[in-house]
């Protein structure tokens, strides 16, 4: 039986290295070695591209080596179009259009698991109601926007 995908957006590679938040720190180690083996995981060209603008040359290739053998999804016309449309109806501001984009290729993919640590913007019951209204009135499915420890 194949595995089930989940995306992973760059808050939480970060995470797995990110020692001024302990607990958030050690959920993620737990996540990783517990819970991820169970899934496929995937990244896009958008997290890489996150992941390489890391200015500290030794966390970007911890990085870059923590997510070497995931999948990576390319933003495409598709996840554009899908992205200004959760702009366009309000579900994040056009200032935080990287976090539509990410939610975006994870849907046009069919991706069913879109993992982060960003409560501000994505990791909230009405992102979740409000991306998925918009999914199914373009003819996507439902995707499950959650933080690590709920997978």
């Amino acid at each position: 039986m194949a595995k089930q995908k989940v995306y992973l957006d760059s808050t939480v590679p970060s995470a797995y290295y990110d020692s001024r938040t302990p607990e958030r720190q050690g959920q993620t180690l737990q996540f990783w070695e517990l819970l991820l083996s169970d899934y496929e995981a995937v990244i896009s060209s958008i997290v890489l591209l996150e992941i390489r603008g890391t200015p500290n040359a030794a966390r970007r290739r911890q990085l870059e080596n923590l997510v070497k053998d995931f999948d990576i999804l390319v933003f495409d016309e598709e996840a554009d179009a899908l992205a200004q449309e959760y702009v366009r109806r309000e579900v994040f501001p056009e200032k935080y259009i990287d976090d539509a984009n990410h939610v975006a290729i994870a849907v046009t993919n069919g991706i069913g698991y879109f993992c982060s640590w960003n409560f501000t913007h994505l990791v909230k019951v009405n992102t979740r109601r409000e991306v998925n209204l918009i999914n199914a009135l373009k003819g996507y499915g439902p995707i499950e926007i959650i933080a690590p420890p709920e997978l």
